[in-house]
């Protein structure tokens, strides 16, 4: 298909409902634990924002953004990528973005539209105003910010992680694009449909004219699928390149690895704290992989662009966000706190102990003579040295 083509069929999603799910979303929007959250602040972007708080948080607080794709709901994305489930085991708030289809008719975040991704701008500061909201209310750790999305979700993380870079420590790009490739529908599709290579100092020279921040930047965790046809697989060695630039780092991987059967490259930085991460998962279409986490916990449910693959993407993510060890860390602080007092003098139980095992063994000598429990103690203490 021509781009023409490609650029006539998006125009024409209103009127043909393009990739909407609405079954999928309904049902999903029906049982959501996500609250929606009004009167957040500023929303030049006409967005939604949908929040999960659960009852315990880990310590200092921390907030994940998550951004849906085309043709979802927050709600919708959150049953499929299990984010709820996740903040509700692990102890952290979630705040959803959703898109209204009177700002994009697929329900697409704009992430290619200059008016959303410039700072202080559209979209993207809707989403800034949503997360102010949730550090006041909550009083989450300014360092402890982090976001994540799917598809033009994922292109309006980039969009995010280069506008407030000051505002996240970490972000994840699934089946996304780089920042600043695309200023209109033509090359958005270009970029979706082709990815063409720029030079490492470009990608990154778009970053850097998004904001006067200069460092640190965020860490970047990149996935995609390697049979994806609706987002080229080559934008993910863009983000990379983009992030790798920004950091400094070189573009041969500090380590490859396997993880739950896919290969995963990874960057470090002099401290040895992974600052770049990419995931490769072979034969995968376009979506967000799903499996069983590392803890035999299933996080989401297969859906469309959620594709079962036999790893957690959203579980691997929040571990990269340094936000899955708070549970064992409980853990040990409970079961401290439960275990019983060690007796200060546990060779003298055992010494009891026996002394009275042999004292029930042994054969009366005497028909009248009478169990003395006093007695025993008496002579077990003679025993361990302590009574003379």
């Amino acid at each position: 298909m021509s781009l023409a083509r490609n650029v006539d069929l998006l125009r024409r999603l209103p009127r043909m409902d393009g990739l909407r799910l609405p079954d999928f979303g309904a049902s999903a929007d029906a049982a959501s634990p996500l609250v929606e959250v009004t009167g957040f602040g500023d929303n030049p972007g006409n967005l939604r924002m949908f929040a999960f708080v659960p009852a315990q948080l880990q310590k200092p607080h921390a907030l994940v953004v998550v951004l849906h794709g085309c043709g979802q709901t927050a709600a919708s994305y959150d049953l499929g990528a299990g984010w709820s489930t996740l903040a509700r085991h692990y102890g952290f708030a979630l705040v959803m973005p959703e898109q209204q289809r009177i700002n994009n008719g697929n329900t697409c975040f704009n992430w290619f539209n200059p008016e959303d991704t410039a700072r202080d701008s559209g979209e993207a500061r809707s989403i800034r105003e949503m997360i102010a909201h949730m550090v006041g209310a909550h009083r989450i750790d300014p360092k402890r910010i982090f976001i994540t999305g799917l598809s033009a979700g994922g292109g309006m993380t980039s969009v995010m992680l280069a506008t407030y870079p000051e505002v996240f420590a970490a972000g994840a790009v699934i089946a996304g694009l780089p920042y600043g490739i695309a200023s209109n529908l033509r090359e958005a599709l270009d970029g979706m449909f082709h990815s063409p290579e720029r030079p490492e100092r470009e990608l990154g020279d778009f970053v850097r004219r998004a904001s006067n921040h200069r460092g640190p930047w965020p860490k970047m965790s990149v996935w995609h699928g390697s049979a994806d046809r609706t987002v080229n697989p080559g934008n993910a060695s863009e983000i990379v390149k983009q992030w790798l630039d920004l950091h400094d780092l070189p573009m041969t991987p500090m380590a490859e690895t396997n993880v739950d059967g896919y290969p995963r490259q990874a960057w470090w930085n002099k401290d040895g704290e992974t600052l770049v991460e990419s995931y490769a998962i072979t034969g995968m279409a376009h979506g967000t992989p799903l499996g069983l986490a590392d803890n035999d916990q299933r996080y989401g449910v297969e859906g469309a662009f959620l594709i079962e693959a036999g790893i957690s993407s959203s579980y691997h993510i929040a571990k990269f966000f340094g936000l899955t060890g708070w549970i064992a860390d409980a853990k040990k602080k409970t079961e401290a706190k439960a275990a019983p007092a060690r007796s200060p003098a546990p060779h003298l139980a055992r010494s009891i102990r026996a002394k009275v095992a042999e004292e029930k063994a042994e054969p009366k000598r005497e028909e009248s003579r009478s169990f003395d429990l006093g007695q025993i103690i008496t002579r077990a203490l003679t025993a361990a040295g302590l009574m003379k």
